[in-house]
């Protein structure tokens, strides 16, 4: 579906941060002034490498984490601080995630008719035992899954079935944004595909927004309608797909494609990776700020590092 940017975003973050007190001397600044937003039917695609602070991002969106410092709205609601009840209630049920391990998120000790039921039951949200069922029936078959499978427990089914069941969960209080933590990192490839297929599909249905948190970059490239690039928890370039791909500014964002397989042998065989070292570049993520290349696109650094980035890449 076609995203209006001209609309209110969904989701605005701004310079958030999230530090983790190790010792009274260490402090791991898992993000570090991050800003981004999400518009209503969009898909935005977070990439980087493990340990950069993908994941901390989503939870700390979703208030798993209390965020360190930064702003975050949600729906025309500030949602960054102290949560009132009314502004909790709208979190839980508008804003939901899909977590990496379909086994380890959905209780070995529950049918999935409970497993779906269970936010319902929370926000009471079904007047009859019946209609509870209905629900629960209708969002299973929305993700390509029987009625009956609502009397198995997890381990009966297959590990994309799981992921449909935690896709489900997630679809079932109705959502204005889903956050997709790696949800097919852990699935086949054949099984990937067929996921990502239902979340375009159901959000081509329903309108929601994803933040599809990943780092294969040819998935979020076929999900992905603008893309964002982290990095040791700096968020360093933004923009639309095709931005990001066919005119990658900074460095880092370089590497990344640059690692990217071919499928055809013979350009497989002359494809160049780009190496890229943040100790030895000469570059620091705590200086400078964002800079507009036109449209979507943004890339973080300073005038001279972009002026140089820019003379290298043409």
């Amino acid at each position: 579906m076609a995203v209006n940017y001209n609309a209110e975003p969904i989701l605005t973050v701004n310079g958030l941060k999230q530090y983790f007190k190790v010792s009274n001397t260490f402090t791991v600044k898992a993000v570090d002034n991050v800003s981004f937003k999400i518009y209503p039917g969009e898909t935005y695609g977070l990439v980087g490498e493990s340990g950069s602070g993908k994941s901390t991002i989503g939870r700390s969106i979703i208030r798993l984490y209390d965020p360190t410092a930064g702003e975050i709205h949600f729906n025309g609601r500030d949602i960054s601080g102290k949560l009132s009840r009314a502004d909790n209630q709208a979190l839980r049920t508008q804003m939901q995630m899909i977590f990496q391990d379909p086994m380890a998120s959905l209780n070995p000790r529950k049918k999935v008719r409970d497993i779906l039921g269970e936010g319902l039951d929370i926000h009471h949200l079904y007047k009859t035992k019946e209609e509870r069922e209905t629900i629960i029936k209708n969002i299973l078959a929305k993700v390509g899954l029987a009625p009956e499978h609502a009397a198995r427990y997890p381990h009966q089914f297959s590990g994309g079935q799981r992921q449909r069941v935690g896709i489900a969960r997630a679809l079932i209080m109705n959502p204005k944004l889903i956050i997709a933590d790696e949800c097919i990192s852990a699935l086949d490839v054949s099984i990937q595909a067929q996921v990502v297929n239902l979340m375009k599909d159901i959000q081509e249905e329903t309108g929601l927004a994803y933040l599809f948190i990943a780092h294969d970059l040819s998935m979020v490239k076929y999900i992905s309608d603008r893309i964002g690039v982290l990095h040791l928890g700096h968020l360093l370039e933004t923009g639309t797909t095709d931005e990001i791909f066919a005119n990658p500014v900074h460095p880092y964002t370089r590497s990344l494609l640059s690692a990217i397989p071919e499928p055809n042998p013979r350009l497989e065989k002359d494809r160049k990776s780009v190496t890229y070292d943040y100790a030895t570049s000469g570059i620091d993520y705590n200086v400078g700020s964002y800079h507009s290349m036109g449209g979507q696109h943004q890339v973080f650094g300073t005038d001279e590092e972009i002026q140089k980035w820019t003379k290298e890449k043409f």
